[in-house]
Order: structure tokens, then sequence, then C-alpha cells
């Protein structure tokens, strides 16, 4: 009875309920940091860190409770071991997905969840209910007790020694990550970096002050800001290949965006059939040219990061997406370069508008017209879970872009070969992947998919007259799986995803196909950040004008390192992920004697992606107008279809369809148009 009495007595007691928060809150922070997240934990010191990062921040932040009286602190206790528990389990959610933490700019792309509720879905798991176990058994038990709870108030002397305690042990995790990670706050590119040296919640307020701080950026930015950058830049600068300049001069531009196709997909056979037929038979067409070592750069923005790099030669943001927090910057983009030549501009895509602020930012890049969602017929049997389907948005987007002026700039984004990699049985042509695996094994089945998307689309364009006036680039927007599906892709590649292969796999497939121009397999390692300046110099364009931080891939002195947002790079000599440098060719770690190479590459990456910040974050370009260019007036643009006085259907009608024939006709494919436009 004496026990049972003296039990009691402690679960009243404040104290009982404080360090029964902090230490679950810490243990559980813990295993989810180390289960959860791939942190890669090495060695004694770093496995050390990872359990001691959370205490200091679970004492401080709990001890926010101490400064209310009476009930209130007890049941501020539970409410802050609730939202921070909820900030952990958002993150876990997150970083399934994107294998990234969240940060306080992803906040502002809200507008995105309703397009993404059935990716989301597939995310949580039966047991994600035990995250928050700790938090519902103090509830309980407060509950139970709380007519009979200690009322009694905490001296600040304790308080003050608390809080002391909780910054010395947080001071002492900063000492030790610095020491096995110099100038690990300074050089924060890596988020993994940061959470596994100082632990989700320091991260999170680490985060929110580099957040705060490129947002004062603008305000402070002035015309002197420009110059440095531009120096840089210009002394980058590679002028083009006498061979490729011109090569595409007056023709039209296609650009593709291939949702999530890696390059290892080129050539793969499953089941002893090729994933992407099409796609490889561009590898070796005439006036096709295909890069083998082309890499995203994308970060957390990934879609959207992809169109800023190849639309800008600029870098994306290392937290959030430019396309949702600087749509109102000043740009030099391609839609506003080649429409000062003549050039009309377009984007299709098969989602809303809204989605990553496209409608909005596409006003700043110059884009003339955007065909979002409100301009096709968007069937629910034709609908994935981005959008509409490749094959029904190739066939529907056809009349749109046959009626544009020509010449063109016309953007595909299509949706179908996206996470999590739905397919209705009827669409898929291959069978899923082996491995266990679902996200892998279905992988390869909407690629399949996507693969006969574009081959049916370059139907239409051959039909069309299309074809042989367009320059067509098709690139891969960004990885579809991610670190977090490892072991499986052991099964894929046929060897351990070590990280340097895990480097390699960022590779996604360019082709670059322009009429009369030889074609063949280019090994030139490069990134989307080099698009633009490619393009323009194979349109006649030069760029030496212009602030670009890619450089023409087809020049003799095109610049082939290739920075990663996190701080990572590749090019073709030294590759670096992880903390460690590699031989590219090889995959060795790199000796002694290559170290201070090395180091001058890392250091030059790290200065491309900070002037590319400071332009971005400072909206620079704002100050800097190159000879003969106009600023974009977004006042001119105007995307709202009911406005522009056009209904989708009418104009379907109105512009005509593409049609797939029966079989045995001599063409496959034809467009349909009226008598009036024939004769035209």
């Amino acid at each position: 009875m004496k026990t049972l009495q003296r039990s009691q007595n402690i679960t009243n007691k404040h104290a009982f309920y404080f360090f029964s928060s902090v230490g679950l809150l810490w243990l559980k922070t813990y295993f989810i940091q180390l289960t959860q997240f791939n942190l890669g934990a090495e060695n004694t010191s770093q496995q050390v860190l990872l359990f001691l990062n959370p205490l200091g921040s679970c004492l401080l932040l709990l001890g926010l409770s101490l400064l209310f009286t009476g009930h209130k602190k007890y049941i501020s206790l539970i409410i802050i071991g609730f939202l921070m528990t909820s900030l952990l389990y958002a993150n876990v959610l997150y970083y399934r997905f994107f294998n990234d933490f969240i940060t306080l700019p992803n906040l502002a792309q809200t507008q995105n969840f309703g397009d993404v509720n059935s990716s989301i879905t597939t995310l949580l798991k039966p047991w994600d209910v035990l995250f928050f176990v700790d938090v519902i058994i103090l509830l309980v038990i407060l509950t139970f007790n709380f007519k009979r709870i200690e009322m009694k108030e905490i001296s600040p002397q304790k308080v003050k020694a608390l809080f002391l305690t909780a910054l010395i042990i947080s001071g002492i995790n900063l000492a030790i990550a610095e020491s096995e990670h110099p100038e690990l706050l300074t050089k924060g590119f890596d988020r993994n970096y940061i959470v596994k040296y100082l632990g989700m919640y320091n991260y999170t307020i680490y985060d929110a002050v580099q957040s705060t701080r490129a947002s004062t950026q603008r305000v402070f930015a002035d015309s002197n800001d420009i110059t440095e950058v531009l120096n840089f830049t210009r002394s980058n600068y590679a002028e083009p290949n006498p061979k490729y300049f011109g090569a595409g001069k007056g023709l039209n531009v296609i650009y593709v965006h291939m949702e999530s196709i890696q390059n290892f997909l080129i050539d793969y056979e499953l089941h002893g059939e090729e994933v992407t037929p099409f796609l490889n038979s561009l590898t070796s067409e005439e006036n096709t040219l295909y890069f083998n070592n082309f890499f995203h750069q994308t970060a957390q923005g990934k879609t959207a990061d992809a169109e800023f790099l190849i639309t800008n030669s600029l870098y994306g943001l290392p937290q959030g997406s430019a396309f949702t927090t600087k749509g109102l910057n000043t740009y030099q983009a391609a839609p506003a370069i080649l429409g000062q030549k003549g050039y009309t501009s377009a984007v299709f895509h098969g989602n809303t508008g809204s989605f990553w602020n496209r409608n909005e930012i596409y006003k700043s890049l110059g884009y003339d017209k955007f065909y979002d969602s409100n301009y096709y017929d968007m069937k629910l049997e034709d609908l994935a879970d981005y959008g509409l389907m490749d094959k029904p948005f190739f066939k529907q987007s056809m009349p749109y872009l046959k009626s544009l002026p020509q010449p063109f700039y016309a953007n595909f984004i299509t949706v179908t070969h996206h996470y999590p990699f739905t397919i209705d049985e009827d669409e898929a042509s291959i069978a899923p992947h082996s491995t266990g695996n679902k996200t892998v094994d279905h992988y390869f089945q909407t690629a399949r998919y996507a693969d006969e998307a574009l081959e049916q689309f370059f139907s239409y364009l051959k039909q069309s007259g299309l074809y042989d006036q367009s320059i067509i680039i098709m690139y891969g927007d960004h990885y579809g799986i991610s670190k977090t599906h490892n072991k499986a892709m052991k099964e894929v590649i046929g060897k351990e995803v070590t990280p340097f292969e895990s480097a390699g796999l960022q590779r996604t497939p360019l082709f670059i196909r322009v009429p009369g121009m030889e074609g063949g397999v280019n090994d030139e390692y490069s990134g989307q950040v080099d698009l633009l300046p490619t393009l323009l110099h194979l349109l006649g364009i030069n760029t030496k004008k212009y602030l670009h931080f890619g450089t023409d891939l087809l020049s003799e002195r095109h610049d082939d390192l290739i920075p990663f947002r996190n701080g990572d790079f590749v090019s073709s000599t030294i590759t670096f992920t992880e903390g460690k440098f590699y031989d590219s060719k090889t995959g060795v770690l790199l000796e002694e004697d290559r170290l201070e190479e090395a180091k001058r590459l890392q250091k030059k990456a790290v200065q491309k992606l900070a002037f590319s910040d400071m332009v971005v974050n400072g909206d620079l370009l704002r100050f800097y107008t190159p000879k003969n260019f106009i600023p974009v007036d977004r006042s001119q643009y105007n995307y709202n279809l009911h406005d522009e006085g056009m209904n989708k259907l009418e104009d379907q009608k109105k512009l005509g369809e593409f049609e797939i024939l029966p079989d045995g006709l001599e063409n496959d494919y034809m467009f349909k148009i009226d008598k009036e436009d024939r004769d035209d």
C-alpha cells in the first residue's frame, strides 16, 4: 500500500512530468534520427553526437514550460512536446518523399499540397502512431492526476540552472561537431550534415536563421553587388564551338521535360526487353546528340528547380524553391531573350497553373502563353497523380503547338512518371521489377509508358511538319528513386550503391536534336545549368553579355565542374560526395597528392552556388540590363483563359485535334484540320 502511495506521490510532482517528457522525447528523437533518416553516422564520435544532440534542445524547449504557473506549466509541457513530435514526424514524411528535410520556404508552398494528396497517403505507415505514444501516455497520466498534481512554483534559480545546463550541452555538441566537420554552419549546404551533427531541432533554428537572412538580402542589395558576380561569370565564359554555333539558327525550340527519368534506364533490360526502347533508339539517331554524363542539379524544388536552371542558367535555392519564393524577381530568361528575337514562347502542362507558382513566375520569365489544365480535357480516367497523363497530354497539346506563330520556344512538362509511379494495369506494357520494393518495381512501368508517349509525340511532330523545323531538347529533370531505396537499387544496377555510385545515379539523359547536325554520343560532363548557353549558341546568339553560371557544353572551353545544391560536386576527374573525394573514373578515394586539386574544385563549386544565391536572393538582375535587352514587364502577360475569351473545348474544335488512325493506314498519325485551315 505504501509503495502504491509513494508511486502516486511521485507521479503527482512536476519534476516527474518534466524529466519524463525530456527523457522520452530525447530517446524518441534519437531513435527517429537513427532509423528514419539516412544520416550516415560512420564513427564513434558521430554516433555519440547523434545520441547527444537532441538532449540540449529537449531541455531548452521543454524548459519553456517552466515559465508558466499552476496547471499551465503541465499543459504547456504537453503542448510543446506534441509540437516537437509533430515537427519530427513532418520531417519523417518529407524525407520519405524527398530524401531531404523541411525548410521554412517549403511552408510557402502550401498551394501545392492539394495536388499531392495521393502521394502523401503512400508515405503513411501503420506504425507511425507510435511516434506520438509518449505524448499520449503523459497526457493520460496528467488527466487522471489533474486534481492532485503539485502546484508548487519552481524557483527562478532552478529555471536559470536548467537553461544554462541546456546551453552548455548544446555548446559541447557544437564544439564536437565543429572539430568533426569544420565550418559546418558557414558552409551548411548539406542539411544531412546539420541534422547529423546538431540534431533536428537545432537544424530547424539554423534553417530559420538562414531563411531570414536570405529574405533580407534583397532589401540591402545595391548595384555594386552585381559587379563581382559579373566578373566571375565573364571569367568563366566559354566561347561557342564554330562547328555548332548557329547550327539551329531560326528553328523552333521544343523542350521536353522528362519527369524522373534517370540515365540508368537507357539500354536497361527488364524481363528480356528494353524498358525505354524509343529513348534507346535516339542514342544512335543521326541528328541527335546524346549526353551520357549529364546531371540534374535540383534541390528541394525538384521539378521547379529543373525549370529554373534550364531557363535562367542560375542555380535553385538551398532552401525551398525560387519558383515559389522569388516569382517577382527580375530575370533574363530564355523566353524573354528569344522573345526579343522574334520567338513566341509557351509552356504546356496538364496541371493547375498555381502549382509551383507557375502562373506568376512565368510572367517574370517572359512566357507569352501558358497552357495549364484549363486548356485540357481532364477526364478522370486520363489523370495521373500530378495532372494529365503523358499520352493524352501530348495529343491534346498538338493543336495549340501547331497554332503558335513560328519560330517558337515551347516547353512541355510531363507528369506520369512521377512518384509514387502508379499506373493502371491496362496502361502498363511491361511487368514491374522484382526487387520487392514497390516504388522501385513500379518505376519501370511508368518509365515505359513515358517512353511510349514520347514516341507518339515525335510521330505527331513529324506528321505536323514541325519535326524538321525544330530543335528538340529532352532532359531528365531529377532522380526518381531516392537514396532511401538503395537496397533495392543494388539489385537493379547489380552492385552496391556506395556514396560514389549514388552520386553517379544523379545522371539523367539529355538529348539534343538539330535537323542536319551530326549526332552521336557525347561523354562531356555537364549539368542543367549549362543548357541555356548551349541552346543560345546553337541558335547563333552569343551569350557573353548575359549572366550565366553554366557554359556551352559543346564549347572547347566548357567548364565540366557540376556543383550540387548540397555543396557536393562531380567533374570529369573528381567527385566529391558525403565529405569524401573520389576519382570520377575509378570510384577510388583520392590519394593525398590530388587533394589540393580537389579542394580547389570544391572552393569553386561553393563559390558558384554562393554567387548564384546572391543574384537570386538579392534580385541583382534588376541592377544589370545587357545591351539591347529589354527588361520583362510582368503586366504585359495574362494566362487567364477566360480573360482571353477562350473556351478549351471550343478552342480544340477550332484548331483541330491529333487523332490516331486505325491500323493499316499508310500514316499512323494525322492532324485533322478543317477546309479553311487546309487551304491556308
